[in-house]
């Protein structure tokens, strides 16, 4: 009996405490994710180090994203993009297919000198033949054959290898070219693997 007497007045003092517990500031939040993760190999803590797109994608994540500050990140993406200096967008296909099919690189157990691969199956569809992709991304099976292989065709299909959020602010593609992932001669011939109507992405 006594105990259900004092139950509701404890759990009023328990929850007024808990009212004045202030939330963790943003250094605080760093700081804890910093001291959870290790560096390891050539995996260090500087990866936790958010851009200035994504900081703002963190501030927005529960909530939608003002459309003029949404706009005014895209453009500074899509204007940071380096397009070959040469002009030539399509390299190999048959090396863009090694390079979609790869995952390795930029990891814990891989070293400096390791190919970094685009592991594109793990979100999209490429090729008729592939039975094991991922679906986080729209099937790009035939995308050239539907496209065509114009300059503007080329122009935003590098773009959006290069930085997708040149196109939509806060996605989760990786930014391949402008983080480092691919080089230039790997885009182009994943590039390839897109456009190339000899590509099995096209057939």
């Amino acid at each position: 009996m006594m105990l259900k007497k004092w139950l509701p007045l404890a759990l009023c003092f328990l929850l007024a405490a808990c009212a004045v517990v202030p939330p963790p500031t943003e250094a605080e939040v760093l700081a804890q994710m910093k001291a959870s993760f290790k560096a390891a190999g050539i995996a260090q803590l500087d990866r936790l180090d958010q851009n200035a797109l994504q900081k703002q994608c963190s501030a927005y994540a529960t909530q939608a994203m003002p459309a003029e500050l949404k706009a005014s990140l895209e453009k500074a993406a899509l204007d940071a993009v380096r397009y070959p200096a040469d002009g030539r967008y399509l390299g190999s296909w048959q090396q863009g297919e090694r390079i979609a099919q790869s995952g390795v690189g930029l990891q814990f157990s891989d070293n400096a000198k390791t190919v970094n691969g685009g592991n594109c199956y793990a979100c999209h569809q490429l090729s008729k033949e592939e039975i094991s992709f991922g679906n986080i991304g729209p099937s790009l099976y035939q995308y050239g054959k539907l496209r065509g292989n114009t300059e503007p065709v080329m122009r935003y299909t590098w773009a959006r290898i290069w930085n997708a959020h040149a196109f939509n602010a806060c996605n989760i593609m990786p930014r391949f070219g402008a983080a480092g992932i691919l080089s230039e001669a790997q885009i182009r011939d994943v590039m390839a693997l897109l456009l190339d109507p000899a590509s099995p992405v096209n057939r």
